[in-house]
Order: C-alpha cells, then sequence, then structure tokens
C-alpha cells in the first residue's frame, strides 16, 4: 500500500506539466538554463561549474519542498549522505561514503563537520534542530583539509542563512499535521536605518506527539507516547553597512527544546521474555514484536531538554590586498537527557531525569581570514583559535528489579527458563533486597577542554587559461585536558561483598558496579598537531568543461574516551586515543550542456585512514577503539537540469565500497575485511520541483524527493542480525500561491510510502538474543500556510 502512494504521488507529479499547462492567453517564457548556482566550498564566492569539489548543493525552494529542516532530513537530497540518531536525538551521527562518527560518546569529535553561517558546531548532535530561513546547504564530500574551523576527515556540511534585506519582507507560516503537530514561524527584515541598518527576526514554535505507543509497566512513567516534538527558536541578526567597503552581521539565535526521545521498538525477543513477565505487569517485553506497530516499553522518562544558543560577530572590510573577514562566536549547548536503561517496562536500570546525566559544550572561536588575487593567483590565508569546553554528567541507577532479574539470569536454563531468585544475594553474601539497592549506582562528571589553533593558507595558480594548480596547507595544534571523577554512591557494595567472597564474576561487577572506579580521579592532557593539506591540478577541456585531479590529508584530533573503560576488572589507566587522519585522491570532471540547461559532474575517489576512531556498543558498555585501517573507494555522479519551463531537477548516485582493513580487532571480531556499518554500497537520489502558472493569478509548484539506498548494517559491532534492506524514501508536496496577494497553500508529505526501516539495531541490554531497533520517522502528512508581505 505505502509503494502504491508513492508511486501516485510520483505519477500526479510527472503529470503536472499538463495539469498546470498556461492558458492559451498566457505569456509561456522561453526554457531557461541551469541557475549558475554560486557556493562557498572554498570560503570564496564561485560558481558550482568552475569548483573541482565533490559537493552537492540544495537551495530554495527545493529544501522547503522537500521538508528539510535540519541536517537529518538534508539526507533525502544530498548524495552518499546518511544522518541517523540512536537513543537520543543529541546522540546523532552524519556519514559522508559511509565513513562518521558513532555520535553517543561526546569525547570523539566527528568526521563529518557541521558550520552554519561560518561557525563550526561541536558535534553533529549538536547541530540538530530547526536551521531556520536556510538559502542553500552544500554538502562537501571528502576530507575537509585546510579551509573549515575544526578540520574533518569525512565531509561537511556548509548551511547558509538568510541575512537581513534592505528590503522589507514579513512572512509568516501557520502548519497542522497528523500526529497533533502544529506549529508556526514569523520572519521580519527590513531596513532599520536606510542604507545602513538592516534587521532581521525568525520566530518558530513546533508541536507533535510522540510517534510511538509505550506500555509503562508499574510506572513510575505516566506518559504513553514517544518521540514528540515541542520547541522554540528564536533568531535575531543585524546587518550593518557603515561604508562601502565594510560589513558586520551580527548574529544572535536561541532554542529550547523539551520532548520524549527515544525509545526503542523490539526486532526479535529473546528468552529473557519470561523473566520479563514476571517483573513486570505488562510483560516486560512483546513476545511477538511488531515493528510497524510502534510499541515500546518504557517504565522510565526518556526526558530531553535542550538549551542551545550563541552569539556571532561577522566583519568584511574590502582591502586593496583583498577581503579581510572575521568571525568571532560564542554558544552554549547544554542537553539534560533520561533514560530508560532496559528498554523494557520492568524496573531494572535508569538513567534518571533529574541532570545527572547531561552533556554541556561551551564554545568560544574566532576566525580571521584575508581572500584576494593578483593576476592569475587567487590566495585565501587564516588563522582559527577555538576553545571548547565540555562538561559531562553520567548516571546509572539500579531499579527495583535489578538485583531480582540478574540473579534470574544467571541461573536460567532450559529447565528453568525463569531462573532462580535471590541467586545474587547467594553471591554476594548481603541480605536479599541489599546488593543493587534501587537508586543507587553510578555518578560520574568529565571536564574537557580542548584548545585549538590553526594557521592555514591555500592559492591556486591560473597557470593558464585552461590550466589551474591549487596548493593548500593546514597547521594544527588542539591540546586536550580532562579531569574525570568517579563515584559508586553505594560504594560498588554488591561487586565488593561478592570479591571478598573469592567470587570475580564479570556480571556482578560491571563497570556501573565495579568498586575500583569509586573515589577514582584521573587527570590527562595531550598535545596532537600536525599538517593537512590539499594538492590539486584543473584543466578546462573546453567552455563549460573542467576536469580535475586531487590529493588531499584530513586528520581529526586525539582525544579521551568519556565512559568507564576497564580490563579485567582493573580500570583503564588511560583512556585517550589516537588521531584520525586521512589520504585521499579524487579525479572528476563537471560538464555544462544544451545551451547551460543541463549540468553532469562525475567523480572517482580513494580514501584511506589510519586510527579510524570507532565507538561501538557491546550490551552493556561502550568500547572505543582505534582501528588501524579503513578504505573508502568508488564512484559518484550528480546532475542537474531544466528541460522544460519551470521544471528543476537534480539527481545522483554514489557507489562507495567502505571496507575495514584485514587485521583483527580485539573485542569486535566481525570487522576484519568487512564492510563499515551504515556504508550502503549503492545510494541515489532523484529530487524535482516544477512551477507553473495555473490562470487567475494562481502558480501551481510540486516537489518530489526520493532517495534509494542499499541494503547495509546498522550495528557497529556489524552482528549480521542488525542489517537493514534497501529501501526507498519519498518526500513531496503540491502548493498554490498567489504572488500579488502574498499567500500560498501547501500539501506535504514525508515518508509517503510510510517505509518502516532501522536508523540503528542493537542488542537489549541484559536480554539475551533480544533486538531492538531505533526507527526512522513514519509517514507524516500535513498542511501549511504561509503568508507574506
Amino acid at each position: 500500500m505505502g509503494r502504491q502512494i508513492t508511486l501516485a504521488a510520483s505519477v500526479a507529479i510527472l503529470a503536472a506539466p499538463a495539469v498546470f499547462s498556461t492558458p492559451a492567453d498566457a505569456q509561456t517564457p522561453s526554457v531557461s538554463a541551469v541557475a549558475d548556482v554560486v557556493v562557498t566550498a572554498e570560503r570564496r564566492d564561485r560558481s558550482l561549474g568552475r569548483t573541482p569539489l565533490s559537493v552537492t548543493v540544495a537551495a530554495q525552494p527545493l529544501l522547503a519542498g522537500a521538508g528539510v529542516t535540519d541536517i537529518k532530513d538534508l539526507a533525502i537530497l544530498a548524495t552518499g549522505l546518511l544522518v541517523a540518531s540512536t537513543s537520543n536525538q543529541t546522540f546523532t551521527t552524519a556519514r559522508i561514503r559511509g565513513v562518521g562518527t558513532v555520535g553517543d560518546n561526546p569525547g570523539l569529535e566527528s568526521s563529518v563537520g557541521v558550520v552554519v553561517d561560518g561557525v563550526f558546531r561541536a558535534r553533529n548532535g549538536v547541530a540538530l534542530g530547526d536551521l531556520g530561513e536556510v538559502e542553500r546547504i552544500e554538502v562537501l564530500r571528502g576530507p575537509q583539509s585546510t579551509l573549515f574551523g575544526q578540520n574533518t576527515t569525512a565531509g561537511l556540511i556548509n548551511v547558509v542563512t538568510a541575512p537581513p534585506r534592505f528590503t522589507p519582507s514579513a512572512k509568516a507560516e501557520a502548519t497542522l499535521g497528523n500526529y497533533g503537530a502544529y506549529g508556526g514561524s514569523l520572519s521580519l527584515t527590513g531596513p532599520l536605518i536606510e542604507d545602513r541598518l538592516a534587521g532581521r527576526l525568525y520566530l518558530s514554535a513546533r508541536r507533535r506527539d510522540g510517534f510511538y505507543e509505550v506500555r509503562t509497566g508499574a510506572g513510575p512513567r505516566t506518559r504513553i507516547d514517544d518521540q514528540n516534538e515541542a520547541y522554540e527558536i528564536a533568531r535575531g541578526q543585524l546587518l550593518w553597512t557603515p561604508a562601502d567597503r565594510i560589513q558586520v552581521r551580527l548574529v544572535a539565535d536561541y532554542a529550547h527544546r523539551d520532548e520524549y526521545c527515544c525509545i526503542g521498538v523490539q526486532l526479535r525477543t529473546g528468552p529473557t521474555a519470561g523473566i520479563l513477565a514476571l517483573l513486570s505487569p505488562d510483560g516486560g517485553v512483546d513476545p511477538t514484536p511488531d515493528p510497524q506497530a510502534r510499541v515500546g516499553y518504557a517504565n522510565r522518562a526518556t526526558r530531553t531538554r535542550v538549551e542551545d544558543g550563541g552569539l556571532a560577530i561577522h566583519n568584511r572590510i574590502d582591502t586593496r590586498f583583498g577581503r579581510v573577514e572575521t568571525t568571532t562566536s560564542a554558544r552554549r549547548w547544554d542537553a539534560r537527557l533520561s533514560q530508560d536503561w532496559d528498554f523494557t517496562s520492568a524496573d531494572i536500570a535508569v538513567r534518571p531525569d533529574d541532570g545527572s546525566w547531561s552533556n554541556r559544550f561551551d564554545t568560544l572561536s574566532h576566525e580571521a581570514r584575508l581572500t584576494g588575487a593578483r593576476g592569475p593567483i587567487d590566495y585565501t590565508v587564516g588563522l582559527y583559535l577555538a576553545r571548547e569546553t565540555l562538561h559531562r554528567r553520567d548516571a546509572f541507577q539500579y531499579g527495583t528489579a535489578y538485583e531480582d532479574y540478574l540473579g534470574r539470569v544467571l541461573t536460567r536454563s532450559a529447565a528453568n527458563p525463569v531462573g532462580v531468585a535471590g541467586h545474587v544475594s547467594t553471591l554476594t553474601g548481603l541480605p536479599l533486597g541489599r546488593s543493587f539497592v534501587a537508586g543507587q549506582g553510578q555518578k560520574d562528571t568529565y571536564d574537557q577542554t580542548a584548545d585549538t589553533a590553526a594557521l592555514f593558507g591555500q592559492t591556486t595558480w591560473q597557470a593558464t587559461y585552461r590550466l589551474g594548480l591549487t596548493l593548500g596547507l593546514r597547521y594544527s595544534s588542539v591540546g586536550k585536558d580532562l579531569e574525570a571523577r568517579y563515584v559508586n554512591t553505594d560504594g560498588g557494595a554488591a561487586c565488593a561483598a561478592a570479591l571478598a567472597r573469592g567470587i570475580t564474576s564479570a556480571t556482578l561487577c560491571l563497570p556501573w558496579a565495579n568498586p575500583a572506579f569509586n573515589g577514582r580521579v584521573v587527570s590527562e592532557s595531550q598535545t596532537d598537531a600536525g599538517w593537512s593539506g590539499v594538492g590539486r591540478i584543473e584543466y578546462r577541456l573546453a567552455d563549460g568543461m573542467l576536469t580535475y585531479a586531487s590529493w588531499s590529508r584530513g586528520r581529526k584530533s586525539a582525544g579521551y574516551n568519556l565512559d568507564r573503560a576497564q580490563t579485567g576488572l582493573v580500570p583503564d589507566a588511560s583512556t585517550a586515543f589516537a588521531p584520525e587522519t586521512v589520504d585521499a585522491a579524487e579525479a572528476g570532471l563537471r560538464a555544462t550542456g544544451q545551451d547551460g540547461r543541463v549540468s553532469v559532474a562525475v567523480s572517482a575517489f580513494h580514501q584511506r585512514y589510519r586510527d579510524f576512531q570507532l565507538n561501538t556498543f557491546l550490551g552493556t558498555t561502550f568500547l572505543v577503539r582505534s582501528i588501524p585501517e579503513v578504505t573508502a573507494r568508488g564512484a559518484e555522479l550528480e546532475w542537474t537540469a531544466r528541460p522544460v519551463e519551470g521544471l528543476s531537477l537534480q539527481g545522483g548516485m554514489v557507489y562507495a565500497q567502505t571496507e575495514y582493513g584485514d587485521r583483527p580487532v580485539a573485542g569486535l571480531p566481525l570487522l576484519a575485511g568487512s564492510r563499515l556499518s551504515f556504508a550502503p554500497l549503492w545510494s541515489g537520489t532523484l529530487s524535482g520541483v516544477y512551477e507553473r502558472p495555473i490562470g487567475g493569478g494562481l502558480t501551481a509548484r510540486a516537489t518530489l524527493a526520493t532517495k534509494y539506498s542499499s541494503a547495509y548494517n546498522t550495528g557497529s559491532d556489524l552482528a549480521p542480525e542488525k542489517v537493514q534492506q534497501a529501501y526507498w524514501l519519498s518526500n513531496g508536496s503540491l502548493a498554490v500561491s498567489d504572488a500579488a496577494a502574498g499567500w500560498s497553500v501547501e500539501l506535504w508529505g514525508r515518508n509517503l510510502s510510510d517505509e518502516t526501516y532501522s536508523q540503528v539495531a542493537f542488542g537489549a541490554p541484559f536480554q539475551t538474543g533480544t533486538l531492538g531497533a531505533f526507527l526512522g520517522a513514519p509517514r507524516t502528512v500535513g498542511v501549511t500556510l504561509r503568508l507574506t508581505r
């Protein structure tokens, strides 16, 4: 049924030229050429056709028509981009060409960076949110080794928002949708002082019920839905032009979210279900799970509260040496989280909703660049300075059923599938109910400061009309200081008692229960410095046809695992891991033909990573490993076209073979020689916008965006049962507008075929044989009214 809906929508939009044909008495303009899109992929304005990089550009009205409001939505338009979230929306990972960094541990920086108006965001999850009024988004594939803030090894998402305008404008928008969705936005821009000072204000608020029904057992959770939406954002800007050659832009923004996310649904239920049925009035888990029903089990809160705000000052001065640009920014992102750790309605374990599980980033950054040209030489030189302060609180508490459940799991057998009650107390020698007391557990804090200083420069010599040579170098130094404080609120009593009796059970002494951590304070420091850069040759075969070949080296800094790590029962002396580096080669061609109505870009790439930073969940704890070698190789095709007046099309296809090296990885036996998780062999996109007048002063617009992904594994341990099979996603909209009256009405749909797919599959904690998943969003539909003055 879902695929029939998608087919019907596709047929309707492809038939739009006939439905929306111009009346006989209307004027039909001639077919226009593909717009000469300007991008800033090399930190200077340059047409896309002359940019020798692998880059996807998504601009308005396609962004709005395809429903792109944040970086996760962007994946349906960007070739080779995949974005997924796990147990919390703030744990979001972007991957390009199959390469990214699992976002559950904030100690690992992102291989794919996100920059919003020239300001680098600390992690992918920190950048997840309503981006407001976006003009365009550029997705740069491959290492960005010279020009953008923190160095990235896999790619970059560059977001460009709308600046203030001196032409007055007011826009209002109201939206209603299924799942009880409603919300709206208001935008105002115009001059405050004629020709010298302009302002822009954007306000937005959204609400939506959750996508999941929740079985809450005996509570204390009372909310029976999950993955809802509830946020407000405000963004204000001032643009000051005191002189013709000087421009100052001040941007302030604030966002607040108070939502419930993310519960997991079961894909498969293991034999421990019988134990859970004894501990919860609704069975604890579903014995016959149906993921499409979107029913989850949680007796504890999954609340997420996020405050995100910042201030940035952008200065631009045109001098006889070139354009001087500076960006100074201060940002704070604070997320207070909670989680039903066991993903059941039995009260086994919890990360509580009291602020004791939280992440906060405070970032200060300053960048200065000089961009100019002297004859055949273009150049950019700059300085980047940043301080990132990360305060992480990590809490894990035993529930009322932890001791009983653990004892039964340790003693269950074919003859007695629900085990023996009270078994833990016989191991520890403590009275029944005193081995793992409810409300006790782990309560740690991590304070990390990262200071970055970088010098960079890039120059292009246009040796002849046809031949250009580019060289870029960057030297970065990143110093990190960490202080970690570990506390077991009960002193690790159960594990200590078992050890005193000569019982060395790893299950009784998991990291959160291990008394060796209690009172431990660890201070570590390191400085990671190194070179990165790019060398490229480009050759213009003819007007409108550019070829290029490049080599680049990218570098992502070393860091620390901000989680408990132990070998046996001994805490690891250090949680440091090495920097991630990549050497990449790429060759490509960009061509524009048919009088500028069609453009095509093809490229081939080979990327070789050293000490790839991997974070993976093993069912109870996260493991951080530096993988000696990862390679990504393949080819890409992208194209844009305007075949008839009013119709704009773009699409692409990627073949990417992204694999681990052959060396075995301790604790992860399936990795060697295998394809990475979240690395589909094939993926492709196709999107289009068709806009035509339909008479009476009205204009109709149809938008359709589709994406295909071949099968890939969603678990970083590559367990075969975590494979997501090939699937399609489609978003679309139909709009009618009256430009003279200043209104439009749009019917829209996301995931039109209602595809049920796993973002991430995981082995349920402490549940042998049970497999859960965090699903992608279901089909959502709605209507949006826009007013413009």
